[in-house]
């Protein structure tokens, strides 16, 4: 079954979540703005209006989260 497209804002959102998870991975002390920024993208991720919509299915998520990267790799 195919998803509804993404809207190129929650997109965004996510590649900005996995940027800021990716940080907190490096080895340092821990800052706590980047923990806060990781809360508040985790909320806007989880209530984007998109998800009340055609695209509430677990494979919808894997396909973001896949896009968000392909979208790193661009120019």
């Amino acid at each position: 079954m195919e998803h509804a497209p993404f809207p190129r804002d929650l997109i965004e959102v996510q590649a900005d979540w996995q940027r800021t998870y990716a940080a907190l991975a490096v080895p340092r002390p821990v800052h706590t703005t980047a923990l806060r920024r990781l809360q508040i993208l985790s909320g806007r991720l989880l209530f984007h209006p998109y998800w009340s919509g055609p695209g509430r299915m677990p494979t919808a998520r894997g396909e973001l989260r896949r896009q968000a990267r392909a979208l790193e790799r661009l120019p």
